[in-house]
């Protein structure tokens, strides 16, 4: 069981973490873009994305990641993501509180295809689905 705030992001059992999967693999990619040049914590969010979509991730620590990340997408935040300077503070410490749960599983292959994806985040195709795929290969 995963459960971070009060906005539902709870990940109990299987047919709960399916759903959040899926919407993580739909929301993440376009909320990434729009907001990925502000965020301090961008390469962290998207090497902790790759991490939890490699087919090779412990379940457990996908739960975990799929948590934190759905935080993230969510439209409704404890700290509203729209307000200048503390927006993304509450997202931050959910991924950061998740990452230390689980950095030994976020391999140098998930670091280097995040960095490779924020180089290219203005180019077209970015934040189409199937990117995590071009990016990270046939593990996913």
């Amino acid at each position: 069981m995963v459960r971070f705030g009060t906005h539902g992001v709870e990940i109990e059992d299987d047919a709960s973490a399916a759903r959040e999967e899926a919407r993580v693999r739909r929301e993440f990619w376009p909320k990434c873009r729009r907001f990925a040049a502000r965020l301090p914590f961008a390469e962290d969010l998207v090497a902790a994305y790759f991490c939890a979509f490699d087919r090779n991730t412990p379940r457990r620590v996908q739960v975990a990641l799929l948590g934190a990340l759905a935080y993230f997408v969510l439209p409704f935040d404890f700290v509203p993501d729209m307000l200048p300077l503390i927006g993304f503070t509450d997202d931050a410490a959910v991924l950061a509180a998740a990452i230390r749960l689980v950095s030994v599983h976020i391999r140098p292959q998930h670091r280097e295809a995040a960095c490779r994806v924020l180089a290219r985040a203005a180019a077209p195709g970015y934040g189409e689905p199937g990117v995590e795929e071009r990016e990270f290969g046939p593990s996913f």
